[in-house]
């Protein structure tokens, strides 16, 4: 028996994107960061790196004219997709009837603001998103924060936001977007994409950076207690801990006795610790505070 390649399903060209938003007239403003994938083998890319499981429910966020949404959905089980732009929000179920009906029932969307939302109508289990490079590490830690059922994911960001949110200890990108990551779980940069894919084309590369949900430290401070000492050794990087932390603990010698009770050099600096470490930091300054448990 001689076996048949089953031809892929129609994704969105250039042609398609530039009709969906002629249709529309929706020109892609810097403003919320609009860059529309015109590529369909870019897509595919994306949905193969991601990973997904056909039982998953998937969380788009500015799922645009569709492009993305498309490929998810061949992918996945549901996607809810969470778009600030009326326009955008309302054609998008309209072209996945067009191009996949028999999906249709399987796309939600959500016209909101990410940052602001907080429940939804099916818990996700990944996030593959194309995010705007303005608000992309913000998004991602929100999410994190408000979607435990989130266990891995894929987001397109800036390149050098990819590195960033990427970056180890002692690396010199490593900074609040690396800790904070790592607080959630463990992110890795998974591939560039260039600039040619999109409409219109951004002056930089963009890269993938890949997630999975782990445990944060053990600890008996709160997350925001330990991402307050990460803002405050990041806000001053040059600096030691000792001089960075002081307004934060209060003073220069509270800021090393909290230190030296989580076993971190004072002299050293943010860039060189992990979260265990910042984690240990919020911890000792809790245990210092006379009559907290």
């Amino acid at each position: 028996m001689t076996s048949v390649e089953s031809t892929p399903p129609p994704l969105l060209g250039a042609t398609e994107i530039r009709r969906l938003a002629g249709e529309l007239d929706v020109r892609p403003t810097k403003t919320l960061g609009q860059n529309f994938v015109i590529d369909g083998n870019t897509i595919r890319r994306i949905v193969a790196t991601a990973k997904l499981d056909p039982t998953e429910t998937v969380l788009e966020v500015g799922p645009g004219l569709g492009s993305l949404t498309l490929g998810l959905l061949d992918a996945a089980a549901r996607v809810v997709a969470v778009e600030i732009d009326p326009k955008l929000a309302a054609r998008l179920p309209r072209t996945v009837a067009e191009m996949r009906p028999a999906k249709a029932e399987n796309l939600t969307v959500i016209l909101s603001d990410a940052m602001k939302v907080t429940e939804l109508p099916h818990a996700p289990t990944a996030l593959v998103a194309n995010l705007p490079y303005n608000v992309a590490v913000p998004v991602v830690l929100h999410l994190l924060e408000h979607f435990p059922s989130l266990r891995h994911g894929l987001v397109m960001v800036q390149d050098e936001v990819a590195d960033r949110m990427a970056a180890g200890p002692g690396n010199k990108t490593y900074g609040v977007p690396s800790v904070k990551g790592a607080w959630y779980g463990t992110m890795r940069k998974a591939g560039v994409i260039g600039m040619n894919v999109f409409w219109p084309a951004p002056k930089i590369n963009s890269g993938l950076v890949g997630f999975e949900r782990g445990n944060p430290p053990q600890t008996t401070a709160t997350r925001q207690e330990v991402f307050a000492v990460i803002d405050a050794a990041f806000a001053q990087r040059r600096k030691t801990l000792r001089a960075a932390l002081a307004g934060w603990a209060g003073s220069p010698a509270l800021a090393e006795a909290a230190l030296l009770a989580a076993g971190v050099d004072p002299q050293a600096r943010g860039e060189k610790l992990g979260i265990a470490e910042f984690a240990a930091i919020a911890e000792a300054k809790v245990a210092s505070v006379p009559g907290t448990p």
